[in-house]
């Protein structure tokens, strides 16, 4: 599809009733020019016909952070307050992206819906996005604020120690951005939320488009508390351990505790609720079947990406219908697949690798 025929698709998208000369009018272009344009379309398989009867694909839109990741990796064990020899690598990052491109390595289609600045960072993000197959022709792009960028120290066990994060730019996700963007969410399979963007953009959400299959990643302890009050409005949430206690006030010291805290969530509207408790695995719920999948052990790379990996994969089994028990397995499986790659996307994910893997399972 060219960059005009987008143009046009998007204007009949939003009103299929539009005639070609206000098609035309809108764009500056001929009358005629929008008729060769259409026929293209048509021939291309985006517009069934006449009528402007669309082709309706299936995607997932993705609402939620963009970022360049600067990592330092210690080649011996990390000591505070010194200089520790090691690497450092950048690359794209950010919740909302990661998920983003695990999705596409898994076979699903994505609109990411995100926020850069003007600059080196900002145009790395878009181009090097595109290549890896999202959709990024909806993002926004400011040329008065630095692209979000994220930086994190791990040890010589691949653990996260300390970061610092500046994310001011995600502040510009407002109602009034989501609200152009109306028609990819309300079209969307799937809207995955992550609490990167400001607390107001989510309850407008999920207040002006109710109807839709709501995920969240809850992204950390300080950011979940944003939706602790509007977490029944979420089909599926994916909290590890800690923000599970922020969001339920409950202590979560054991496997019993787990079940408790799932079952709060699940008294409060949630469907399916997987808390990823680390080493020990992930407890898992919906309203039939509660259990736990402990993963094998493995030599961990970096944790930083495991769990927007775990996240993807839970996507991906709720468009292809599997149940809660087996949901959990595909999450662990591809957290496996991202804490075995130095990456942050093991650029091997895919459906194969995680069907190759095999786990512990536990019967409802």
């Amino acid at each position: 599809m060219t960059n005009r025929e987008k143009e046009i698709f998007e204007l009949i998208r939003k009103n299929p009733m539009i005639s070609q000369q206000e098609i035309a009018d809108t764009l500056g272009i001929a009358r005629s020019s929008v008729a060769v344009h259409i026929g293209n379309l048509i021939k291309k398989g985006y517009i069934k016909g006449k009528g402007y009867i669309l082709k309706e694909e299936r995607y997932v839109t993705v609402i939620g952070g963009t970022n360049i990741d600067i990592q330092g990796f210690t080649r011996n064990k990390l000591v505070m307050k010194d200089s520790n020899p090691g690497k450092v690598r950048l690359s794209l990052g950010g919740v909302g992206r990661n998920i983003a491109e695990n999705l596409v390595k898994l076979g699903v289609p994505v609109k990411l819906l995100s926020v850069v600045g003007d600059d080196v960072y900002g145009k790395k993000i878009i181009e090097e996005c595109r290549l890896a197959g999202i959709d990024m022709d909806n993002m926004l792009i400011l040329n008065d604020k630095q692209t979000s960028t994220y930086l994190s120290i791990l040890d010589e066990t691949g653990d996260m120690r300390v970061a610092i994060s500046d994310m001011d730019i995600f502040q510009k996700l407002n109602s009034n951005y989501i609200t152009e963007k109306s028609h990819l969410i309300k079209n969307s399979e799937v809207v995955i939320i992550d609490t990167n963007i400001p607390k107001d953009t989510i309850e407008y959400l999920i207040t002006n488009f109710g109807d839709k299959v709501f995920f969240l990643d809850t992204v950390s302890t300080t950011k979940a508390k944003k939706v602790k009050d509007m977490i029944g409005k979420f089909h599926t949430i994916k909290p590890n351990r800690l923000e599970a206690e922020i969001l339920s006030d409950i202590k979560i010291e054991n496997i019993n505790d787990a079940k408790k805290a799932s079952v709060y969530f699940l008294e409060r509207g949630v469907k399916r609720v997987f808390i990823t408790l680390g080493k020990e695995g992930v407890y898992y719920a919906d309203e039939g079947c509660l259990g736990i999948i402990r993963p094998p052990k493995i030599n961990v790379i970096n944790a930083t990406g495991a769990g927007d990996a775990f996240m993807a994969a839970l996507v991906y089994s709720y468009i292809h219908k599997f149940d809660v028990q087996k949901s959990a397995k595909y999450g662990i499986f591809a957290s496996l697949l991202a804490l075995s790659h130095e990456n942050t996307i093991n650029p091997n994910m895919s459906v194969e690798k995680i069907n190759e893997l095999k786990g512990v399972d536990k019967t409802c």
